[in-house]
């Protein structure tokens, strides 16, 4: 099969191509393939539906073919999606990617149903195939860079709510052990009751029932509601600016210097690039990038493929770019002469 071919079918297997008729029509087809083996899953567990076990056999079957096809498409056509690797690179950065973990551990367990308890559960990460249906969009991006751009202080508070609940089991477990020994056996009994405690679920089987223990419970509780908050803060936080940064990129001509829209091609020098290396390289400040017809936000880890529409800033003009290329010679110059 020559390149324009596997390049078109690369085009249709891609999601969020708007523009495109047979690639929406493969995305709906994909969602369709994802709601009914995620609606299986569920309706095999009820006892009362156990005479459509063939049609829900069928219909698993199906869809497991489905995605086994779209799974190979994907390996058979991964040097279109990294271009700027060779095609054995392309195929293993595909794999050891988030969407290739979850294509493949999608469609393993299908083959291991009557094997090891572990690879039976393994049929609920399919439910995350779910992913795919919105990570092209606008919504997933926001959230995927707040969470990286926030994660040091979420690990930070993380880190206060495991030290909380190691801190409040261990004291629990110290109170009311002497009194309820079957109840409080051991620390993880403890740890049990102050992760129920300190997110506020209550399940009820483990409770205090001194009066130092109750106390301990109370106060671990108002610290608890205190923890939890602080990485739900700093989320909304990231949100709130992340969408202020969106607003700001709404009406990009209104941006001082010069603006400029360009597609990329796959031949280009910006096709591969990051949107941190333009900015290092060419002194241009990528504002958003269009690709199948959605806008991404500009992240500096952002990829610009074959068809994106890149709209920039110049950051210098060619006076200064000038400038800046001749000093960046000469101390490289010197350095050598060193």
């Amino acid at each position: 099969m020559d390149k324009k071919t596997k390049k078109r079918i690369f085009d249709i297997i891609q999601i969020g191509r708007k523009n495109d008729l047979p690639s929406r029509l493969f995305d709906f087809l994909i969602v369709i393939a994802i709601l009914l083996n995620c609606g299986v899953l569920f309706l095999e567990t009820f006892d009362e539906l156990a005479g459509y076990s063939t049609v829900f056999g069928i219909i698993e079957s199906l869809t497991i073919l489905f995605f086994c096809v779209e799974y190979g498409l994907r390996i058979w056509t991964a040097e279109f999606l990294y271009p700027h690797c060779s095609k054995k690179q392309a195929v293993k950065k595909f794999l050891l990617s988030f969407d290739g973990v979850i294509d493949l551990m999608t469609i393993l367990p299908f083959f291991y149903l009557t094997g090891f308890v572990a690879f039976r559960m393994l049929r609920v990460i399919r439910i995350f195939h779910l992913f795919r249906i919105n990570a092209a969009y606008d919504s997933f991006n926001v959230i995927t860079k707040v969470l990286y751009e926030k994660k040091n202080q979420i690990i930070s508070s993380v880190f206060i709510i495991i030290i909380l609940m190691l801190g409040s089991s261990l004291s629990m477990y110290s109170v009311e052990h002497p009194v309820q020994p079957d109840v409080f056996k051991n620390a993880f009994s403890g740890l049990w009751w102050s992760i129920s405690t300190i997110f506020t679920v209550g399940y009820g089987d483990i409770y205090p029932v001194t009066a130092a223990g109750r106390m301990l419970g109370i106060f671990t509780t108002f610290l608890g509601v205190g923890a939890v908050a602080i990485p739900t803060g700093i989320i909304s936080a990231g949100f709130v600016e992340q969408y202020t940064e969106m607003s700001k990129h709404a009406v990009p001509y209104e941006y001082s210097g010069k603006t400029a829209v360009i597609t990329v091609q796959q031949d280009s020098y910006y096709c591969g690039k990051t949107v941190a290396q333009l900015r290092l390289e060419n002194y241009i400040e990528v504002l958003v990038v269009i690709r199948g017809g959605n806008a991404l936000i500009a992240n500096p880890s952002l990829e610009l493929e074959d068809e994106d529409i890149m709209v920039y800033k110049e950051l210098l003009d060619d006076t200064e770019k000038d400038n800046k290329k001749t000093r960046k010679n000469e101390n490289t110059g010197n350095r050598k002469k060193r």
